[in-house]
C-alpha cells in the first residue's frame, strides 16, 4: 500500500494482486482499488458543509434583519418619531426654506469631516428632504469637498502623520498599499479602503502620508462611498414615511411594511457584501506589504 497527495491531502492508494491462470501461465495483474469513489464527469460538485453552514447563517442573519426592521417599522419607528423625529422635522421645515436646508446640508457635509465630526446625520436629512436624485447629487458634490480639504490640511503635517503610522506598522500597512502601483491599483485600493468600515475621517487625513496620489484618491474615494450614500439616503426617506405615517396618526400599510422591510434587508446585506469583499481584497494586500517590509 502507497501513499500519494490529491488535492492536498494524503489518499491512500491500494494494490490488490489477482493471479489468473491462462494458458497454463499463471500471470499477475494489479487492480488499484481507491479510498473513495471517484466522481464521474459532468456531475455537479457537492457542496462543503462548511459552505452550507456559510449560507444557512446568512439566511438566518438576514431574517432575523427583516423581522428586526418590521418590529421597528410597526411599533417602536411611531413611538420614537412622535417624541424626536416629527418636531425635528417640524422646526427644520418653519425656520429654514428648502434652499437654506440644502446650503446647510452641504456646508455639513463638506467641513464636518474636516474637524473630526460625523456627517451621517446630515445625508439623512439630505434623504427625508431632497430624496434620491437631488440629495445624491448634493452629497456628492459635498462629499468631494469634505476628501479633499483634509488630505490638502494632511500634507501640512505630513511628517507627524508619517511618524504615527510608523508606531503601528502592522495596522499602516493596509494604509500603504494604497500608495504602491499604478494608478489604476491606487483607485482600486482606495475605493476599498472607503467600503471597508476603515473610519472615513481618520483617513482623510492618513492618505497624504502614504504617498497616494490626488486623483486615484480623490476618484476612488468617490467611487467607494456610493454604496454608503445610498444606504444613509435611503434611511432618511424611512425615516420621512414613517414620521408621515405616525404624524397623520395612521400604521403603515401591509404592502408598505413588506417594501420597506424589503428595502431594509436589501440595504444591510448590500452593505455587508460590499464590506466583507472589500476587508478580504485589504487583507489580501496587507499581507503582500507585510512582505516587503519584512524583506
Amino acid at each position: 500500500m502507497t501513499y500519494y497527495e490529491e488535492d492536498n491531502e494524503v489518499v491512500p492508494d491500494l494494490g490488490l494482486r489477482i493471479d489468473v491462470e491462462e494458458n497454463n501461465n499463471i500471470k499477475g495483474d494489479y487492480v488499484k482499488l481507491r479510498e473513495c469513489e471517484e466522481e464521474e464527469p459532468g456531475s455537479p460538485r457537492r457542496w462543503s458543509c462548511g459552505k452550507v453552514w456559510y449560507w444557512l447563517k446568512l439566511a438566518l442573519l438576514l431574517t432575523c434583519l427583516g423581522l428586526l426592521a418590521g418590529v421597528f417599522i410597526k411599533w417602536v419607528g411611531p413611538f420614537f418619531m412622535d417624541k424626536e423625529v416629527i418636531p425635528i422635522i417640524n422646526w427644520e421645515t418653519t425656520t429654514f426654506s428648502t434652499p437654506v436646508l440644502a446650503l446647510l446640508v452641504f456646508a455639513s457635509v463638506a467641513l464636518f469631516p474636516t474637524l473630526l465630526l460625523p456627517s451621517s446625520p446630515s445625508m439623512w436629512v439630505a434623504g427625508m428632504t431632497f430624496g434620491y436624485g437631488f440629495g445624491f447629487l448634493l452629497i456628492m458634490s459635498a462629499v468631494a469637498v469634505g476628501i479633499s480639504l483634509p488630505y490638502f490640511i494632511g500634507s501640512l503635517f505630513l511628517h507627524r502623520i508619517q511618524g504615527w503610522l510608523e508606531k503601528y506598522p502592522k495596522k499602516a500597512a493596509i494604509l500603504r498599499a494604497a500608495g504602491e502601483g499604478d494608478w489604476f491599483h491606487q483607485f482600486r485600493t482606495v475605493a476599498l479602503i472607503r467600503i471597508s468600515p476603515f473610519p472615513y475621517i481618520i483617513y482623510n487625513y492618513c492618505a497624504v502620508a502614504t504617498h497616494v496620489k490626488f486623483g486615484p484618491y480623490f476618484l476612488g474615494s468617490l467611487a467607494g462611498m456610493v454604496p454608503e450614500i445610498f444606504v444613509t439616503i435611503y434611511t432618511g426617506i424611512m425615516i420621512r414615511t414613517l414620521a408621515d405615517a405616525s404624524h397623520e396618526s395612521h400604521f403603515l400599510s401591509a404592502p408598505q411594511i413588506i417594501f420597506n422591510v424589503i428595502g431594509f434587508t436589501a440595504s444591510v446585506a448590500t452593505t455587508i457584501f460590499f464590506t466583507v469583499y472589500a476587508k478580504r481584497q485589504l487583507k489580501v494586500l496587507q499581507q503582500r506589504e507585510e512582505e516587503l517590509l519584512l524583506q
